[in-house]
């Protein structure tokens, strides 16, 4: 669902592609109230976009520094942190603005674990909730990814303000089963936090409309157009059965700001039960259309059966 995400609500895809595929260990500044790597300087108020200041040559070992160390509770390994990102390119000459939450005025939330680099997990570890953390990923911290890609990723500067946490999820849907489905669509639940099976494969002519059945009705908060929402879900095209997406497969829920994604999400979702399950039949025009995306082809009617497990 990341693909389409908007350029500025797309931050944490810069994130990541900077730190993709490095376990390269820190280099750590010493903690202050508003200072920074060499070349970069941080000030402004916690709580509020950041004014950055990059001058010099493009470091070239990835570093962090806490700016302030904040007084709430300490992030944890191998959870998520809800944060505002304020990110540069720092190549020397324009030190190219790219994108904050501060102004998508979205949070991002990120997990805590082994895709981030050792970088980010160490100064993850010097901070609480109401702080600060400038990170600088250098080239050691793209080494990997533009052996993959045969282009070096820019030096990129990082402010990272820590909000908060966000609440702990369900693990799959849970309340009762409705017995309601979509025709041509068979998904089967076998109970407990075991994936549904989504079957697609169908002589049925795909809906022309946005098409939005629960599954199992949740109890929880409903959904709003303004959540961030944490769901597992899997994605198949209408007639074909063919698999293009899920979060089961990868093993752990997805995390995305409800208004960064398709329409059919956004229109489909909004008013859903916490705990529900759904399953939706999204046309290309509230889909991707006629653009081809990776493993979707142009034109496609998706199909996706979704579990609500937060939002926020």
């Amino acid at each position: 669902m990341r693909r389409a995400l908007a350029v500025l609500a797309a931050v944490p895809l810069i994130f990541f592609a900077a730190a993709c595929g490095s376990d390269t260990a820190a280099t750590s500044g010493s903690p202050g109230a508003g200072g920074g790597a060499t070349g970069v300087k941080v000030t402004g108020n916690l709580g509020a976009k950041p004014t950055v200041t990059i001058s010099g040559a493009p470091a070239t070992k990835s570093s962090y520094q806490v700016i302030a160390p904040g007084t709430g509770p300490a992030v944890k390994s191998g959870g998520q942190v809800i944060v505002n990102l304020t990110v540069y390119n720092w190549d020397g000459k324009q030190n190219a603005f790219q994108g904050s939450s501060y102004d998508t005025k979205q949070p991002e939330t990120i997990p805590v674990n082994e895709q981030l680099p050792q970088v980010l997990r160490d100064g993850f570890t010097k901070v609480k909730h109401g702080g600060r953390l400038l990170a600088v990923m250098a080239s050691d911290s793209t080494q990997q990814q533009a052996q993959a890609t045969q282009a070096a990723q820019p030096t990129k500067v990082f402010v990272i303000d820590v909000v908060g946490a966000p609440p702990e999820p369900l693990k799959a849907a849970t309340g009762k089963e409705t017995g309601d489905s979509i025709k041509g669509v068979k998904v089967v639940s076998p109970g407990g936090d075991k994936a549904p099976t989504l079957t697609t494969k169908t002589s049925e002519k795909a809906p022309k409309e946005l098409v939005v059945k629960t599954l199992v009705q949740g109890t929880g908060q409903k959904v709003q157009a303004a959540n961030t929402l944490t769901v597992h879900y899997t994605g198949k095209i209408w007639g074909t059965d063919k698999e293009f997406d899920s979060s089961w497969s990868k093993g752990q829920p997805a995390s995305f700001p409800l208004s960064g994604v398709i329409q059919g999400w956004q229109k489909g979702l909004v008013g859903v039960p916490v705990g529900s399950r759904v399953v939706m039949s999204i046309p290309p025009d509230l889909g991707y259309g006629a653009q081809a995306q990776q493993n979707i082809p142009a034109n496609s009617t998706l199909v996706f059966v979704v579990d609500v497990l937060s939002a926020y």
